[in-house]
């Protein structure tokens, strides 16, 4: 079976045509931001395009924002104002013929970490995506749940001290330093005692973000992705630090696995995976 998988960023579309866990094609782009609604959905199947095959069975896209899965619409989109309710799925498919299955970037990454990467060996677990902000998608029973809206997971915008999780538990720490992310830690790598300790106090805020997933959902393992997961090793100790001393409930925390993803091209084979997780549940036997 072939997919494909399309992954809508802020400034680039990515797009992949899967077979067998593999990508044989992949086409990029800019995102075309300021164009109309009518003309982004156009230009987003003419990328799809670029990679088509009369083999595709179905496509998956993930988009930074929310989606009605009742509607088939795309209610907005991070840095695309033009898109408010666009009805994403019916536009593709009228123009391919094939199934289309879209849902927000941070459930893709969950359900692309169940069917590719680390998430294979659990049945409930949290992909926390760890960037410019603060995702999640959850896993439940080996499917995706994606809630009303696709907002399921969104523990980076739950209010913490002045501002939101997010914050504080994401690359937005480094902002009240005036440097980046990847500056500080490169700083961090060098020996840089006061970058050191930077990602022990954010690691502390991440700690706390995981602490109130465990409070929800209680999963078998957290599986993080995202740029800043990048620098786990600066940051594990200040997270563990907190998980240890902090979270009330330390049988939950002991049983807890935390992963690194170490998925490659994560974007689009999430995105991908929608449609892998579509066919799975459709194949299921009625209850």
């Amino acid at each position: 079976m072939e997919i494909i998988g399309v992954d809508i960023g802020g400034t680039k579309i990515s797009v992949a045509r899967i077979r067998e866990k593999q990508i044989v094609q992949e086409y990029a782009c800019s995102t075309p931001s300021e164009e109309t609604k009518d003309r982004v959905v156009e230009l987003v199947g003419d990328a799809i395009q670029q990679v088509w095959s009369s083999q595709v069975s179905g496509i998956g896209i993930g988009v930074p924002g929310l989606v009605d899965l009742e509607t088939n619409e795309v209610l907005d989109v991070v840095n695309i104002p033009s898109w408010d309710r666009v009805p994403l799925k019916q536009m593709l498919e009228d123009r391919f013929h094939k199934p289309v299955f879209v849902n927000n970037d941070a459930n893709c990454f969950a359900v692309g970490e169940r069917y590719f990467g680390k998430g294979q060996n659990f049945r409930n677990f949290v992909g926390v995506t760890l960037g410019t902000g603060l995702g999640a998608g959850i896993i439940l029973n080996s499917h995706l749940y994606s809630g009303r809206f696709c907002g399921a997971g969104e523990f980076g915008t739950i209010y913490y001290r002045d501002k939101t999780v997010e914050a504080y538990a994401s690359g937005q720490f480094f902002k009240d330093q005036n440097l980046s992310g990847k500056v500080m830690a490169e700083k961090a790598e060098q020996g840089d005692e006061q970058a050191n300790q930077s990602f022990f106090e954010l690691g502390e805020h991440i700690g706390r973000a995981i602490g109130n997933v465990l409070f929800a959902l209680a999963p078998e393992a957290i599986i993080l992705g995202g740029s800043v997961s990048q620098s786990y090793h600066l940051f594990e100790g200040g997270m563990r630090s907190v998980l240890a001393n902090e979270f009330p409930y330390q049988r939950l925390y002991q049983a807890l696995k935390i992963e690194v993803s170490d998925l490659s091209n994560s974007a689009v084979l999430g995105a991908s995976s929608l449609v892998i997780d579509a066919f799975s549940q459709a194949r299921e036997p009625k209850r």
